[in-house]
């Protein structure tokens, strides 16, 4: 499993500005927590099991090697 960071430069800079803002909690959970720290638990889970697709916010990509 490769993980690798969203190739639209724009849309990354808007989410690591929302991130900043935010304390480093991601922008798309409503609840502070540490589960919702960019990476959040449920991207890194996603990993875990081995499964491919994008973090809630777009700001992270799970692909195969």
């Amino acid at each position: 499993m490769k993980v690798k960071q969203n190739p639209d430069k724009e849309y990354v800079k808007s989410i690591r500005e929302q991130l900043k803002a935010n304390n480093g909690y991601c922008p798309c959970v409503l609840e502070k927590t540490p589960d919702s720290k960019c990476m959040c638990k449920e991207f890194r889970d996603m990993i875990d099991r081995g499964e491919t697709g994008a973090c809630h916010c777009g700001l992270y990509i799970a692909e195969e090697d």
